[in-house]
């Protein structure tokens, strides 16, 4: 659900405080704002995003203005999907390499 145009959008005020404080190329800066937008202020900081987990590094450029934090870093880690069949395309794919 999107945040109302008049309410104007979420910036968790630590974390602007932080931005305007340190230089881009100081390092980065350590968030658990996932729910934070990303504003013109912040592009070209890297951050380093909690997913519950870990830190994932999240360096901001122009294209992700307007987004949230937390859509680029992951909660949820995919495996692969199981099976007969991704057996075998996993051998096909495997025997190529292993000839050459």
């Amino acid at each position: 659900m999107s945040r109302s145009l008049k309410k104007g959008p979420y910036i968790d005020p630590k974390l602007l405080k932080k931005v305007l404080r340190q230089k881009p190329d100081d390092g980065p800066i350590k968030t658990w704002a996932r729910d934070s937008m990303i504003a013109p202020e912040m592009v070209g900081y890297t951050f380093l995003v909690h997913n519950g987990k870990d830190f994932i590094p999240v360096k901001v450029t122009e294209e992700m203005v307007g987004h949230r934090l937390g859509e680029f870093s992951p909660t949820r880690k995919f495996i692969k999907h199981g099976g007969k069949m991704q057996r075998e395309l996993e051998k096909k794919a495997a025997s190529p390499t292993a000839a050459k």
